[in-house]
């Protein structure tokens, strides 16, 4: 769906490139993750794709085709939302979405469908300029849905949500996977990526060494040791074990025999943790 080689960039009038030889793709039907600092990259890597921005060295194809070389249908085929809102603050939600579904000559879905995605369709009729800044990511998303796209490109789509809020979002992005639909995030909350991405790749000085499911990467950057917590005369304390061997350890045989219990933990690494690892040995 997505695929980029050496790609590079730099804006004008500076010398430092924002970009430095960026490889990664996206396969149909996968949420991918582009996580990193603020000013990695992220987002000028998604308005490269979307034909945004030229003057980049190096590949990238989006559908298979060299990206600048598509016409209007291009955009008909994808949604983008981005971090700041772009809405018309005097307009309802819903004369909104009207307005949007107008500029499009593929038939849209319904705006009152697509608000009771994101639970505003209370809101169909109420100012934007009213709305919170939830609300308005909200509806930014129900403007990347208007066209049914099959690629949809989402910067921090959660921002401003609560948690709650962020949750449902969360699941209206994987039932959109469901569908079908390939997706291509930024974010810098870690917790998300891992909870909703196929695979993230770390976007650190440019390059993008660091690529996989947040599984394996948990499990690459965390140790291989278990924490056994154990309670003896009201007292807590933690022993740390090696995980290679640990069926034959003597000494957890004994824990097990011997002692209560109150947890047992691997030492997996958080994408947090991969993060700071990775941006650690990259600067």
């Amino acid at each position: 769906m997505i695929k980029t080689s050496k790609l590079c960039f730099n804006y004008a009038l500076t010398e430092a490139k924002v970009l430095k030889g960026l490889n990664f793709s996206i396969h149909a039907g996968e949420i991918f993750g582009l996580l990193g600092p603020s000013g990695s990259g992220k987002s000028t890597t998604q308005r490269i794709l979307m034909g945004l921005l030229p003057g980049f060295s190096g590949q990238a194809t989006v559908f298979d085709q060299p990206v600048g070389t598509m016409g209007r249908s291009f955009y008909e085929r994808i949604g983008v939302s981005f971090e700041l809102p772009t809405l018309y603050l005097r307009l309802t939600a819903l004369e909104n979405l009207r307005l949007f579904a107008s500029l499009y000559s593929v038939k849209t879905l319904k705006p009152m469908d697509v608000l009771a995605m994101v639970g505003l369709q209370d809101d169909a009729h109420k100012r934007v300029e009213a709305f919170s800044k939830g609300m308005k990511m909200r509806l930014n998303l129900c403007r990347a849905l208007l066209n049914d796209p099959e690629l949809l490109f989402l910067d921090e789509p959660t921002t401003g949500q609560d948690p709650a809020r962020a949750r449902i979002t969360r699941d209206l992005i994987r039932a959109l996977k469901a569908q079908g639909k390939t997706i291509f995030l930024t974010t810098h909350n870690m917790a998300e990526a891992d909870e909703i991405c196929d695979r993230v790749g770390f976007l650190v000085h440019g390059r993008a060494d660091v690529i996989d499911t947040p599984a394996a990467l948990k499990r690459r950057y965390g140790q291989r040791v278990l924490d056994v917590v154990v309670e003896h005369n009201r007292q807590q304390k933690t022993i740390t074990l090696p995980m290679d061997g640990l069926g034959d350890n003597s000494e957890f045989q004994q824990l097990l025999k011997n002692q209560t219990i109150v947890s047992m933990h691997t030492q997996e690494a958080s994408l947090d943790d991969v993060f700071i690892q990775v941006a650690g040995q990259t600067s």
